[in-house]
């Protein structure tokens, strides 16, 4: 194992275990590739440089060193559409990991920032993306494997993407990737264990919903040939983003969203 990085306590108390690499195509690969081994989790898989990575559509996510690359692999005896919820378990655990390191930071003279929760995975910090989740799941006999990729910018944010991104560095706030995944370990074991499979995904929306991005503000959604403008009002039971329009509520479950002239794509 590569040293410096460590779970938490809460999650060594949850049993989690850690594999650590120097680089790999992607932590969610080598996440997939041990669940098909017989090894369900829970477990986290952490590497160093990751140089072909994939989010949400495919889209390419490599990062180099200095930045978190990280995939949590659960089993769970749920059905797909739950499992999705846990993306907004790891926004929320992402986001009480990095309030935490910044207040700590701030007590010693450094940067306090905060951190925003964008529908439906990202994290943001001063409205730019500072973190990316992506989920996938494979059924296999022991139940639905699920993999929860999670990059943070610690020190680089990439260009050109849809949605301004930023790194932690870039915001004054010098954060390791190693101090940053063992709060999130943390986070994530408590916030965990609080979804309890989806029956509590409720405790998990309310706090989502105290951080979203643009609540109450106006949203354009591409579906497909048809646009749909309105105003976003909530995430309901299932995780759907509600956009109301002057027709009515309409949920939505896959689309790009585009908050003003930014973008943001769930995976269909």
């Amino acid at each position: 194992m590569v040293s410096g990085y460590t779970l938490g306590p809460n999650a060594r108390a949850a049993g989690t275990k850690l594999f650590v690499v120097d680089k790999t195509t992607s932590t969610n690969t080598d996440a997939k590739d041990h669940a098909q081994a017989g090894q369900y989790g829970p477990a986290w898989f952490v590497a160093l440089e990751q140089t072909a990575g994939y989010g949400r559509r495919g889209r390419t996510w490599v990062a180099p060193r200095g930045n978190l690359t990280a995939s949590v692999l659960v089993t769970l005896d749920v059905q797909p559409a739950v499992a999705a919820t846990l993306g907004f378990v790891a926004g929320v655990a992402v986001q009480q990991a990095l309030r935490s390191l910044s207040a700590e930071a701030a007590a010693r003279g450094g940067a306090m920032l905060d951190f925003a929760l964008k529908w439906p995975n990202d994290v943001l910090a001063n409205a730019r993306k500072m973190v990316g989740i992506g989920l996938e799941a494979h059924t296999l006999p022991a139940g639905l494997a699920v993999v929860v990729g999670i990059g943070v910018n610690n020190v680089a944010a990439p260009e050109g993407t849809p949605f301004p991104a930023t790194s932690l560095s870039a915001e004054g706030l010098l954060l390791s990737a190693e101090d940053t995944f063992a709060a999130l370990s943390d986070s994530w074991a408590d916030l965990f264990a609080l979804w309890d499979n989806g029956r509590n995904f409720a405790a998990i929306r309310k706090l989502w919903l105290a951080s979203a991005y643009n609540l109450g503000g106006t949203v354009s959604v591409q579906l497909g040939e048809r646009a749909l403008e309105g105003v976003f009002e909530a995430i309901d039971e299932t995780g759907c983003m509600i956009v109301a329009t002057p027709q009515g509520r309409v949920p939505v479950t896959a689309g790009d969203v585009y908050f003003g002239t930014a973008r943001s794509a769930r995976a269909s």
